[in-house]
């Protein structure tokens, strides 16, 4: 029974999850948004609470599918395993959000247009999400190695997951105390900004909320394209971190997709909100290096030691709070910062 997903349990949550998001999304541009508008701290704060309320909703949803099918054990675990993932892609997107306001700073970008790049930016992230994890998931399960006798104990050992848990160890250390030295990277030159100039010219200036425009007769591209070619591009490459991370807590797709497009859909209300006050999270990049090596240490010892979800949230949980009221304690002095450039 470990191995019936959602999906083979119960086919109309699938529906369900897909029709809540698609509604959402709709209501979002084509309701809320249908002009381009900066977006004040109270509808951030709105839109913020009811993206986090349906994601635990969700999670009460899990809970009471795997009950009904297969008892408590088994639905607290999934439960656990769908909280995880949700916060440790909540956690690293945190972390993204840096990136972000460096971008909008970098083209310049009107306030009132930072939605919209996010938006666009979110579509994408739900179709390369789809295919990194259920490709990841199938890879996982075609990888294993024959069953072997190490320390005198039968064990058999993953080669994808091995390898995720040294990336991640790695990365945890490499990102120790990291959060400066990207201020001054060129964004026009990056990876998803030469594919937009690859296909269009790109006009020098903004045209409203519009990705083309026409100049002399001439169909360009407008900045606010490159921008979100930027955004795209930035995502597929925190998904390098977030993804691995996160088949470290389940192997059941449905619920790690779930749980990271809920994370992620949350990430534009979540942007406004923190955009001013990000500097509170100064010490969050030394929470998320204690994760990342946490959860590669996690896969690599699975064949050996196997640490439960619900420990695993409880440890995932335990540090952000701490980091966070570790920035809120200690906080950077930003006017000193100012003063020094």
């Amino acid at each position: 029974m470990e191995h019936q997903s959602i999906l083979e349990l119960h086919p109309g949550l699938v529906w369900g999850f897909a029709v809540t998001v698609v509604i959402m999304l709709l209501l979002d541009l084509g309701v809320f948004n249908k002009k381009s508008h900066e977006v004040s701290s109270k509808e951030a704060t709105i839109w913020s609470i009811v993206w986090i309320s349906l994601s635990m909703i969700f999670s009460g949803v899990v809970y009471w599918v795997f009950n009904q099918a297969d008892g408590h054990a088994l639905a607290v675990e999934k439960f656990t395993q769908y909280q995880a993932a949700y916060w440790i892609e909540k956690a690293l997107s945190v972390d993204n959000l840096f990136v972000f306001i460096l971008v909008f700073g970098f083209f310049k970008v009107p306030k009132y247009l930072h939605h919209k790049v996010l938006f666009w930016g979110i579509i994408g992230a739900l179709i390369f999400r789809a295919i990194f994890i259920f490709a990841g998931v199938g890879l996982i399960n075609l990888t294993y190695l024959p069953e072997m006798n190490i320390f005198g104990e039968a064990v058999k050992i993953n080669v994808v997951m091995t390898l995720f848990g040294l990336f991640l160890v790695y990365a945890g250390i490499k990102s120790w105390g990291e959060g400066d030295g990207e201020d001054d990277e060129d964004y026009s030159n990056t990876a998803g900004a030469r594919l937009i100039k690859s296909f269009w010219k790109v006009s020098d200036n903004y045209d409203g909320d519009k990705f083309f425009t026409v100049q002399n007769g001439i169909k360009m591209a407008t900045p606010l394209l490159v921008v979100v070619g930027v955004i795209e591009f930035t995502d597929v490459l925190f998904a390098v971190d977030s993804i691995p991370a996160i088949f470290a807590i389940s192997n059941d797709p449905f619920i790690l997709y779930t749980s990271n497009i809920f994370a992620i859909l949350g990430l534009r209300s979540l942007y406004f909100l923190l955009a001013n006050f990000i500097h509170m999270f100064s010490k969050l990049s030394y929470g998320l290096a204690i994760i990342l090596s946490f959860i590669g240490i996690k896969m690599l010892i699975a064949p050996w030691i196997h640490i439960s979800s619900p420990v695993s949230l409880g440890i995932v949980g335990g540090v952000l709070v701490i980091a966070v009221l570790a920035s809120i304690l200690f906080p950077e002095k930003e006017e000193e910062k100012l003063e020094e450039e």
